[in-house]
């Protein structure tokens, strides 16, 4: 059975006699094999392309972070950070194509291998293979390092947004005790309380989206005011020789004081205690008195 070029059609009879279903004929006997076939280099160079392609590529953007933040000499920290900039900014591009340029060389050397008649090039194969890994431990090796410290400064951006809601509810607490003369006493709709306080701006509205509803408290404790007092004389008790009549107790005058739990909305960067705010003071639950924390939880 011979295929013929022109339709494709199976032909049982010579192709010089025509093909029964185009007609096409064969203008001569078929060529012989060649005695000698050169092996093929196209694998090997698309193999060594994509790891230099890779590398050249990280390193120009290792070169545009340098350039970017155009250090005032040049030196190998620089390079690493700069190193580093590169390396954050092209992670997950660098994953995928990682993770095709290892399974495409690594077939490629693996065909090499097994049949070095039809294919040479097996030296820059594996030059463009390790750099493809090279790549790759360079860019998992400089997040790595700088994980920890990511971490860290993550920490305190949500530790100073915490820090940053709590004072502006503090400042609307502030505001409600002067409108009011005392803080807000209900724990259950302190938040529609401070809702009526005037706020031009916005801010205490957007804090108090974050706001835990069951993590307000607030205590009165009445103070007795230290003031001296002078004994009263009557008139009538002067005259008739009795003993005076003093009033030597001190008024008494009620304070309130709140505290509130600041939870936060990053529980996967930040830690799992909370936060919590006493008369505007902000400490973490760990770091506070106990009696303070547990006036928080309800029963």
């Amino acid at each position: 059975m011979i295929i013929c070029p022109s339709c494709g059609s199976g032909v049982s009879v010579d192709l010089c006699l025509g093909c029964p279903a185009c007609g096409a004929r064969a203008v001569g006997p078929p060529l012989a094999r060649p005695e000698h076939e050169l092996p093929s280099f196209g694998h090997s160079a698309l193999a060594f392309a994509i790891g230099a392609v890779m590398f050249l590529v990280f390193m120009g953007l290792v070169v545009a972070a340098l350039v970017e933040n155009k250090p005032a000499h040049l030196g190998f920290w620089t390079v690493v950070t700069a190193g580093e900039i590169a390396a954050w900014r092209v992670k997950w591009e660098v994953l995928f194509s990682s993770l095709i340029g290892l399974w495409i060389s690594g077939r490629i050397i693996r065909t090499i291998s097994q049949n070095p008649k039809r294919f040479i090039g097996l030296l820059p194969a594996q030059i463009g293979l390790g750099g493809v890994i090279a790549v790759t431990l360079m860019v998992a090796g400089l997040i790595g390092i700088t994980v920890p410290e990511r971490l860290r400064q993550r920490q305190y951006s949500i530790e100073a947004a915490i820090s940053a809601r709590g004072y502006t509810i503090n400042r609307a607490l502030l505001q409600y005790r002067d409108l009011h003369g005392t803080f807000p006493t209900d724990p259950d709709k302190w938040i529609d309380a401070l809702k009526a306080v005037p706020d031009p701006d916005g801010s205490i509205a957007e804090a108090l989206r974050f706001a835990d509803a069951n993590g307000y408290a607030a205590t009165t404790t009445v103070a007795v005011a230290a003031t001296k007092s002078k004994p009263v004389v009557g008139r009538g008790t002067a005259l008739r020789g009795g003993s005076p009549a003093s009033s030597l107790e001190p008024a008494a005058v009620p304070f309130t004081s709140y505290t509130l739990r600041l939870p936060s909305e990053h529980r996967w960067f930040a830690s799992d205690e909370n936060y919590i705010m006493h008369d505007g003071v902000i400490e973490k639950e760990s770091e506070v008195a106990p009696g303070t924390a547990n006036s928080l939880r309800k029963p």
